[in-house]
């Protein structure tokens, strides 16, 4: 494999950045199982709504989740499959 240019690089660390806060990483295994609203996410991490919104403005800004509305909820899932495979291959290399 060749190597990726520098801003390619600079990508990529900027995309593990988001894995490098544990409140991050249990919000992304939490959204991995189904979609939450602020509210729910707040509950079962034990923080501030104020402090998940901010939480999931860092993980948006780095494209690993999208949000849909409903109602006047807001509701958060993983971006994408890719995210998804980042946790679990992550998971298992720390269980290994």
């Amino acid at each position: 494999m060749n190597v990726p240019e520098k801003e390619t690089l600079e990508q990529i660390a900027e995309l593990f950045k988001g894995f490098c806060d544990p409140t991050r990483v249990h919000i992304l295994s939490l959204l991995e199982r189904q979609e939450l609203c602020v509210t729910d996410i707040a509950d079962a991490v034990a923080l501030s709504q104020s402090a998940i919104s901010h939480q999931l403005r860092i993980l948006k800004q780095m494209h690993l989740i999208k949000y849909r509305r409903e109602g006047k909820n807001l509701l958060y899932s993983l971006a994408d499959d890719h995210v998804k495979t980042i946790l679990q291959m992550g998971l298992e290399h720390v269980l290994e």
